[in-house]
C-alpha cells in the first residue's frame, strides 16, 4: 500500500470516520425509524425504492453522507445496516436489487430527503469553515483523528453533509498548520530583540557542540562538580529571561508538544525550522529546561546529603562492631563484679574487699576508659560523624543556596531564616555564628550543635540545616520556584470545587461523620461475627491458640489433567521467530500506529525499523547491536526511528492497543474477565557501581540496581510498568498502575505481596473503588483496629490494636477528598503524593488521617482474608501470574547480562516499556494460537473444558526464537496466520 503525501489519517482512521456500526445495540440507537419516517418511506411505491429511501434517510442522519458516497467509499452496501432497516419495514435486503445502479434516482432521493431534514450538501465555500473548525480543535492537539473528528462535528452541528474524506483530511491538515502557527506566535510575540538574538545564538559552537546541545547534556551521576555544572546551565537559561507566564498563552497539551519536540530533536534539526517554529520550540524547551535543571540539582543534592549521613551511620556501625571483642571481655568483668557484690551482701563482708579480691580494683580502673569510649561510640549521633564529610557539602551547598529561591509557609519560617543566614555567611566569608542563629532542626541536634561553652559549632549547624532543608523539600513544606518536583504541597491538589464532582462520582460522602457511621457499623458487626466464628473454630484454615492466630498456608493445587492439557497445547504452537511474531501481531492489532512522528504526527513508514527499535529496548540489545544483528534495517534508520517515534506516551498508547485487543479475544476469558490484577517488582542489576544510578537492596545482594514494577491482569497481560530504584518502597507505585494504565480493563480487585502494602494504599484503594488484597507475610502479627472501644471485643482482645482516631479523620476529611479527587482526575500521580506524605519529619495531619482510614480498610480486609479461603487462593493465584511474567522477562531481557546500563530514567523506562510491549505481543499471539489449538482438539472429540484451560497460561515461550539474526524483511513478507504444529496424522485428518 502506497503512502499518501502529507498523510494525516491512517487507513483505519479514514474508515472509522464513515464507520457504520454492526452490532444490534448501536444499530437500534442510530437507525430506529419513527412514524414520520415510515410515512416518508411509505410514499414510495416500489419496494426497492422504499428500502433505498430508508437507507438514504438513515445515512443522512449518521454519519451524514449519501448512499452514493458510502458505496463510492466502501464499494458495497453495508449488509448489517441494510438488514436492520429492511427488518423494520417488513422488506427483504434483496428488494434493494438494482436501486444503487440507478444514479439519478439515488441522487434525486438524497436531495429531497436532505431538504426534509434541513441538511445541505457541502460546497467549496465551506472549506474556510472546516479549516477554522480544525484550527480550534488543533489548538490542543496534533492528533489527526481528533482534529478530523472536530471538523466532522462542526459540519454536523451546521447541518452540512460530510464531503469526501480527502477533503476533510486536507482541511484538517490546513487547520493543524494554522493552529501550530498561531501557537508559535503566541509564544514568541513579545520577545525582545535581545532575547531573539540570545535564542539564535544557542546554535553557535561551544567547545565542539552547539550551546543548545550543551544545555541538553545534563550530568546524571551524583557528584558535587555535577551540581555546579547543572547550576551553571540554569543560570545560562535564566539569563535569556523567558517569563514562565508565556506557557499559559497556549493550550497545555500544545505546550507539552513543543517541549517534547525540543527535548527529542537534535539541535541541527531545530535550526532548520522556520524562524517562528524554531523560536517557539526553544521558548517552550527553555521554560521546561529551567524546571528540569532545578529538579536535577535538587535531586542530586538530595542523594549526596543522604549519602553523607548513610556513610556516617555505616562508619559508626563499623566502629562499634570493631569493639565487639572488648565488649565481650568487659561484660565478663561486669558479670564478675555483680557476682562479687552479691556474695558480699549475702555474707556481710566488705563489698570493696570482696570486689578487689574477686575482680581486682586495678582491673576495674583499667576498664573504665574503655567502657566510656564504647558507650560514647554507641551513643554517637550520625550528625557528629557526618561532620567528617563537611568538605563534600561545601563543594556544592553554597552555590545551590545562592542560585535557587526557597519558599515556605509560616510553619517553616525558621528554615528560611536559617537559609538566609547561611547565604549571608557564605557571601561575607564570616565563620562565626551569632548566638541567636535559627535552629529549625530537631532538638537532639540542637544539643549537639551548641557546645558546653554556649558557642554554636558552625560545621555541625550547617550540616544540620542542610539536612533539615532536604527533608522539608521532600515533604513540600519548603518549595522552590520554577520546579516541577519540589513544588508547594498544596499545588499538587485540585481545589475543593474542582475535586467535589469527582469525589461525588466515586460515591464518597461529603462529610466524615457519614463515612465513619457507615464504616463503624460495618466494622463492629464484622468484628463480633468474626469473634463468634473464631470461638467455634468455624473458620477454614484459621485457629486461635494462646492468644495468637494460626493460618494454614495456601498451597498450589496440583492438577495433572490441566498440566497434560497445557503440554498438549504447547506442543501444537507454531514454531516462530520473534521478528515474525511481532510483524504478525502488528498486522492484526495495528499497535504500531500509536508510534507517531514527534514533529509531524504521522505514523512510522518503516515498520521494520520501528519493530527493531522496540525489540532493541526489550532485549537490552541496544540500537547499534540490533543493527549489526539485523537484515533489512540500518543503524541510521534505527537512530532516526528512535528519536522521532519512541516516547513514553507512544509506548503507553501502543501497549493500550495491545491490551485492549487481547481483552477483546473471547479466549482470554478462560483466564479471567480483566477485573483483577497483581503487581510485583523484578530486580535488574545496574552497570558498574554508581555508573547508572540505582541503589542497593540487601535482598538482592551488594549490586546497585533497579526494579521494573509491573501490573499484570488476570488475563495474563502486563498493562503497566514503572522503573523504580531497588531501594524504593513499592507501595506508592501500586496505585500508579491502577489509575493511569489507559486501557479498557476495569480492575476492581488487586493483589500484591507485603512490599506493596501500607495503610495508605489500603485507604486510597478503597476510596478510589479498588479492592486491595495483599498477601501479608506478617499477618498474625498485625492488629485489628476498631472504631468502637476495644473492650467491646473481649473474646479477641489479644488481636486488637489501638482504637481508630476518628477525630483526625473528621478534621482532615476535606483534604482527604481533595487528595482522592486529584488522583482520580490524574492531576497528580499517587506515588508522588505518598512519597511526599512519607517525607514529613513530624507526622502530617493529612498523612495521619489517611493512615487511620487505611487501618479501618486493612482491618476489614484482614477479616475478609480470615473468613474467605477463596480470597486467599485468588490472591495466591494472582501473584503467580506475576511470577510467570518474571520468567518470560528473564528469557527476553538477556543481553548485557540483563544489566541496566542506561544512565537516564527516561532511557531506563524505554527499556521497561519495550519489554512490556513485547511480552504483551507474545501473550496476544499465544492466546490466538492456544484458541486455535483448543478448537482443533475439540474438533477431534477431545474434551477441553474451560476449568482446565483456566490453569494454562499464554506466557510460554519455548516455541519462540529470541536470538540469532533478525531477518526483518523476511518476517514482514511472511506475516500472517501460521499453521498449528500438528502431528502428520492430524494434518491429514
Amino acid at each position: 500500500m502506497t503512502k499518501r503525501k502529507h498523510q494525516l489519517l491512517t487507513e483505519s482512521e479514514r474508515n472509522q470516520i464513515l464507520a457504520i456500526p454492526t452490532d444490534r445495540d448501536h444499530l437500534a440507537r442510530l437507525y430506529t425509524f419513527e412514524p414520520a419516517d415510515i410515512e416518508i418511506i411509505g410514499a414510495r411505491r416500489e419496494r426497492r425504492n422504499q428500502l433505498g429511501v430508508a437507507l438514504q434517510l438513515a445515512l443522512l442522519r449518521h454519519p451524514g453522507i449519501t448512499l452514493a458516497q458510502l458505496i463510492q467509499n466502501r464499494g458495497a452496501m453495508p449488509h448489517d445496516l441494510a438488514a436492520f432497516v429492511a427488518e423494520q419495514l417488513g422488506l427483504r435486503v434483496t428488494d434493494l436489487a438494482d436501486y444503487a445502479a440507478r444514479d439519478q434516482t439515488m441522487t434525486d432521493h438524497a436531495r429531497e430527503l436532505a431538504a426534509r431534514l434541513g441538511l445541505r450538501g457541502p460546497t467549496r465555500a465551506d472549506i474556510p469553515f472546516m479549516i477554522e473548525a480544525a484550527t480550534k480543535t488543533a489548538w490542543a492537539t496534533d492528533k489527526g483523528m481528533t482534529i478530523a473528528t472536530g471538523v466532522v462535528t462542526a459540519l454536523r452541528e451546521a447541518r452540512i453533509l460530510l464531503p469526501s474524506i480527502s477533503t476533510i483530511e486536507r482541511a484538517s491538515s490546513a487547520g493543524r498548520a494554522r493552529a501550530r502557527k498561531q501557537a508559535a506566535y503566541a509564544l514568541i510575540d513579545d520577545l525582545s530583540a535581545e532575547q531573539v538574538h540570545a535564542l539564535d545564538q544557542l546554535f553557535d559552537d561551544a567547545g565542539g557542540m552547539s550551546q543548545l546541545a550543551s544545555l541538553k547534556t545534563i550530568p546524571i551521576a551524583a557528584r558535587p562538580d555535577h551540581i555546579r555544572q547543572i547550576l551553571d546551565r540554569l543560570r545560562q537559561v535564566r539569563k535569556i529571561g523567558i517569563s514562565p507566564d508565556v506557557a499559559g498563552r497556549i493550550h497545555a497539551d500544545r505546550f507539552r508538544q513543543y517541549v517534547r519536540e525540543g527535548r527529542a530533536s537534535p539541535a541541527y534539526m531545530i535550526e532548520r525550522y522556520v524562524p517562528s517554529r524554531r523560536r517557539a520550540t526553544l521558548v517552550a524547551f527553555l521554560l521546561d529546561l529551567e524546571e528540569q535543571l532545578t529538579d536535577s540539582a535538587l535531586e542530586m543534592a538530595d542523594k549526596l546529603i543522604g549519602s553523607i549521613f548513610t556513610r556516617a551511620k555505616n562508619a559508626q556501625a563499623r566502629s562499634y562492631a570493631a569493639t565487639s571483642k572488648n565488649v565481650a571481655r568487659l561484660m565478663l568483668i561486669f558479670r564478675r563484679t555483680i557476682d562479687a557484690l552479691t556474695d558480699a551482701v549475702d555474707t556481710g563482708e566488705d563489698p570493696i574487699e570482696v570486689l578487689d579480691a574477686s575482680v581486682g580494683w586495678n582491673t576495674l580502673m583499667k576498664a573504665r576508659p574503655e567502657v566510656a569510649s564504647i558507650a560514647e561510640t554507641a551513643n554517637l549521633d550520625p550528625l557528629t560523624v557526618a561532620a567528617d564529610r563537611y568538605a563534600t557539602l561545601r563543594k556544592f551547598a553554597p552555590d545551590l543556596l545562592e542560585t535557587l529561591q526557597f519558599r515556605a509557609g509560616k510553619g517553616s519560617a525558621k528554615t528560611i531564616a536559617a537559609i538566609e543566614m547561611l547565604r549571608d555567611l557564605n557571601r561575607s566569608g564570616k565563620r562565626d555564628l551569632p548566638t541567636d542563629a535559627p535552629m529549625p532542626f530537631r532538638k537532639e541536634w540542637r544539643k549537639i550543635v551548641v557546645g558546653d561553652n554556649g558557642k554554636i559549632n558552625r560545621r555541625l549547624w550547617e550540616i544540620a540545616t542542610i539536612a533539615h532543608l532536604r527533608n522539608k523539600l521532600r515533604s513540600g513544606d519548603v518549595w522552590v520556584e520554577r520546579s516541577a518536583g519540589y513544588r508547594q504541597f498544596d499545588s499538587y491538589l485540585l481545589s475543593e470545587p474542582k475535586a467535589k464532582p469527582i469525589v461525588s462520582a466515586l460515591g464518597l460522602p461529603p462529610t466524615a461523620s457519614e463515612w465513619l457511621e457507615q464504616r463503624g457499623r460495618e466494622l463492629d458487626w464484622r468484628l463480633k461475627k468474626f469473634a463468634q466464628r473464631l470461638k467455634r473454630d468455624a473458620l477454614e484454615g484459621v485457629r486461635f491458640r494462646d492468644g495468637r492466630l494460626q493460618i494454614s498456608p495456601v498451597r498450589t493445587i496440583a492438577m495433572p489433567d490441566a498440566e497434560a492439557l497445557a503440554d498438549r497445547l504447547d506442543a501444537m504452537m507454531p514454531r516462530i521467530r520473534i521478528t515474525e511474531l511481532l510483524h504478525e501481531v502488528a498486522q492484526e492489532t495495528g499497535f504500531l500506529a500509536a508510534f507517531t512522528n514527534l514533529r509531524t504526527g504521522e505514523a512510522c513508514p518503516n515498520e521494520n525499523a520501528l519493530l527493531a527499535t522496540i525489540l532493541a529496548d526489550a532485549t537490552n540489545l541496544g540500537l547499534s547491536r540490533m543493527a549489526a544483528a539485523s537484515q533489512g534495517v540500518t543503524r541510521d534508520q534505527l537512530l532516526w526511528t528512535h528519536d522521532a517515534y519512541i516516547r513514553d506516551d507512544s509506548y503507553c498508547a501502543a501497549l493500550a492497543v495491545l491490551i485492549n485487543a487481547h481483552h477483546r479475544l473471547p479466549f482470554s476469558r478462560v483466564w479471567g474477565d480483566g477485573t483483577t490484577s497483581s503487581s510485583d517488582g523484578q530486580f535488574f542489576r545496574g552497570a558498574k557501581r554508581g555508573a547508572s544510578g540505582g541503589d542497593i537492596n540487601a535482598r538482592y545482594g551488594v549490586d546497585h540496581g533497579f526494579s521494573f514494577y509491573t501490573h499484570v491482569s488476570d488475563q495474563r497481560a502486563p498493562y503497566h510498568v514503572n522503573v523504580i530504584s531497588a531501594a524504593t518502597h513499592e507501595a506508592p507505585y501500586v496505585l500508579d498502575g491502577l489509575t493511569s494504565h489507559g486501557t479498557d480493563l476495569k480492575i476492581v480487585e488487586h493483589y500484591t505481596d507485603t512490599g506493596g502494602a501500607t495503610d495508605h494504599v489500603f485507604a486510597l484503594c478503597a476510596m478510589l473503588g479498588f479492592r486491595f488484597c495483599p498477601r501479608l507475610r506478617d499477618f498474625p502479627d498485625r492488629r485489628l483496629a476498631p472504631i468502637a472501644p476495644v473492650k467491646a471485643y473481649p473474646a479477641i482482645a489479644p488481636l486488637m490494636g489501638k482504637r481508630i482516631r476518628t477525630d483526625i479523620i473528621a478534621e482532615q476529611w476535606d483534604d482527604v477528598l481533595r487528595l482522592v479527587g486529584s488522583i482520580k482526575a490524574g492531576h497528580v500521580a499517587p506515588s508522588v503524593m505518598l512519597r511526599k506524605l512519607a517525607a514529613y519529619e513530624r507526622q502530617n495531619q493529612l498523612d495521619v488521617a489517611l493512615q487511620e482510614i487505611g487501618k479501618i480498610e486493612r482491618t476489614l480486609f484482614m477479616l475478609d482474608w480470615l473468613e474467605n479461603p477463596d480470597l486467599r487462593q485468588r490472591c495466591h493465584a494472582g501473584l503467580n501470574n506475576s511470577e510467570q511474567r518474571h520468567a518470560l522477562t528473564q528469557a527476553i531481557y538477556t543481553f548485557r547480562q540483563g544489566r541496566i546500563i542506561d544512565r537516564s530514567h527516561e532511557a531506563q523506562q524505554y527499556r521497561a516499556s519495550g519489554l512490556n510491549l513485547v511480552i504483551a505481543a507474545i501473550v496476544y499471539w499465544n492466546t490466538i494460537y492456544m484458541d486455535a489449538a483448543a478448537q482443533h482438539l475439540r474438533s477431534t472429540s477431545v474434551a477441553v473444558p474451560d476449568y482446565l484451560l483456566a490453569h494454562t497460561s499464554p506466557v510460554g515461550w519455548e516455541h519462540i526464537a529470541f536470538s540469532g539474526d533478525f531477518l526483518w524483511d523476511r518476517a514482514a513478507a511472511s506475516a500472517g496466520r501460521k499453521a498449528l504444529n500438528l502431528p502428520p496424522d492430524s494434518r491429514v485428518a
